[in-house]
C-alpha cells in the first residue's frame, strides 16, 4: 500500500553531534547544568542542525487563518468578521506578531486557508497568500468539519509553505493561527486524541475547554456542551488520526499539522506556540510520531487545556508567562532565548581556553599530590 506523504519518515536527529554538544557543555566555564534549560536547547538544536555550533539565522513565522462553522453555536465572544480584519492588521504591521517578527528579524507571512468573509486585498501584499479551501469549515458539532478532500488540501497548504521555506533557506519554523472560534476545535481535538488507552485518564471536556477570547460563564458552559455534542457523534477509537482531524479540526489547524510534519521530513526545527498550535502538533504526532523530535515547545498558555496537551506529548515548555493571544506570539517571544542558548554554547570559553581549573582537573591534581 502506497504511503501518504505525511506518513513518510522524518529525518533522524544526529546522535553523534548531540553527544559532542553535551561534551562541550561539560567543559564550558560554568558548573555543569548551571544554565538549566538553555543547555538543553543548545544541545537539541545542535543535534537537529547536525552542527555543534548551532545558529538560528533565518526563522520564518507563518500565520495560517481560517474560519469555523461551529461559531454559529455561540462559542466565541467575537464575530467571524474579525478573522479577516486581523489578517489585514497582520500584513499592515499592527498586530503583536507583526511587532515581534520585526524585532526578531524574522520573516512573516499570512496564509488564508478559508475565511468566511472575502479577502479583497490579497493582491496588495506579497506576504499574504490566498489558498482558500472554502468559506470556513462546517459546524463540527453537527457534521464533519471537513471533507476528506478538504483535509488533504489543508495539509498540503502547510506542506507547500514549508517546502518553499526550505528553498528560501529558512532554519526555524514558527506557526501562528487566526480564526475566530478556533479554541473550540482545538479543545475537541485534544479530548479526542488523548484517550485512556494510552496511559492517560479520560479527558473531561470541561477541563480541556477554556475561555478563548474571554467568554462569560454562560457562554463557556455552552461551549463545553457543543464540544461534548461533537465528540458524542463519533467513535473516536475507531478513527484514524487524520479522520479525527477531518471530523473536528479546522483548515488552519490541519495546515499547521501538515507544516510540522513537512518540517520534520525536511529537517527544519519547529518552535511551537500555544493552545491551538499544540493541538496541531498533537495531530501531527499522531499522524507521524517521528515529528516529535523536531518540535520545541515555547510556552505554556493560560488556556487551561494547554497543560493537558503538553503532558500528553511529554513536552516541557520553556516558559510560562500567562499568554493566551495566539498568532505565534508566544513562540516569537521565546525565540531570543533560543538564540541566546546557541550564543552561550558557541561563544563561551572552555576551561582550557580560559586557563581556569575545572572541578575535575582540581580533583585530579589533588590526587596526584596525595
Amino acid at each position: 500500500m502506497t504511503k501518504l506523504w505525511w506518513q513518510n519518515d522524518c529525518l533522524a536527529i544526529n546522535e553523534k553531534v548531540k553527544r559532542e554538544a553535551q561534551d562541550r557543555q561539560e567543559i564550558l566555564t560554568k558548573p555543569p547544568g548551571s544554565l538549566g534549560r538553555l543547555e538543553d536547547v543548545a544541545i537539541i538544536l545542535a543535534s537537529l542542525y547536525c552542527d555543534n555550533k548551532p545558529e538560528i539565522k533565518q526563522p520564518l513565522i507563518t500565520i495560517f487563518a481560517g474560519d469555523h462553522g461551529v461559531v454559529a453555536q455561540g462559542v466565541s465572544a467575537f464575530p467571524q468578521a474579525v478573522t479577516v480584519e486581523m489578517i489585514r492588521n497582520f500584513v499592515n504591521g499592527g498586530a503583536a506578531i507583526s511587532v515581534l517578527a520585526n524585532e526578531n528579524n524574522a520573516s512573516l507571512q499570512v496564509v488564508n486557508c478559508g475565511t468566511a468573509f472575502e479577502i479583497d486585498f490579497a493582491d496588495d501584499y506579497a506576504d499574504l497568500l490566498d489558498k482558500s479551501i472554502a468559506a470556513g469549515t462546517a459546524d463540527l458539532s453537527e457534521v464533519s468539519a471537513m471533507t476528506a478532500e478538504q483535509l488533504e488540501q489543508a495539509l498540503a497548504i502547510g506542506q507547500q509553505v514549508v517546502e518553499q521555506g526550505k528553498k528560501d533557506g529558512i532554519d526555524l519554523f514558527i506557526a501562528g493561527e487566526m480564526g475566530i472560534g478556533n479554541t473550540t476545535p482545538a479543545a475537541a481535538l485534544g479530548c479526542a486524541y488523548i484517550n485512556p488507552s494510552e496511559n492517560h485518564e479520560a479527558i473531561n471536556v470541561a477541563d480541556m475547554t477554556g475561555r478563548g477570547t474571554g467568554i462569560d460563564d454562560t457562554a463557556w458552559a455552552n461551549k463545553v456542551r457543543v464540544i461534548e455534542k461533537a465528540l458524542a457523534r463519533l467513535d473516536v477509537k475507531a478513527l484514524s488520526p487524520q479522520e479525527i482531524l477531518q471530523e473536528l479540526g479546522g483548515f488552519e489547524i490541519a495546515a499547521i499539522a501538515g507544516a510540522y510534519i513537512r518540517c520534520g521530513q525536511l529537517g527544519i526545527p519547529v518552535l511551537v506556540d500555544g493552545f491551538i498550535t499544540t493541538a496541531a502538533a498533537l495531530a501531527a504526532c499522531k499522524m507521524n510520531p517521528q515529528v516529535k523530535d523536531w518540535l520545541l515547545f515555547s510556552h505554556q498558555s493560560e488556556e487551561q487545556g494547554h497543560q493537558l496537551m503538553l503532558a500528553a506529548l511529554n513536552a516541557k515548555p520553556l516558559v510560562q508567562l500567562g499568554l493566551r493571544l495566539g498568532e505565534g506570539s508566544g513562540a516569537a517571544t521565546v525565540l531570543p532565548l533560543l538564540r541566546q542558548a546557541c550564543a552561550l554554547h558557541n561563544k563561551m570559553a572552555t576551561f582550557a581556553e580560559a586557563a581556569i581549573s575545572s572541578s575535575d582537573a582540581e580533583a585530579a591534581a589533588k590526587n596526584q599530590v596525595d
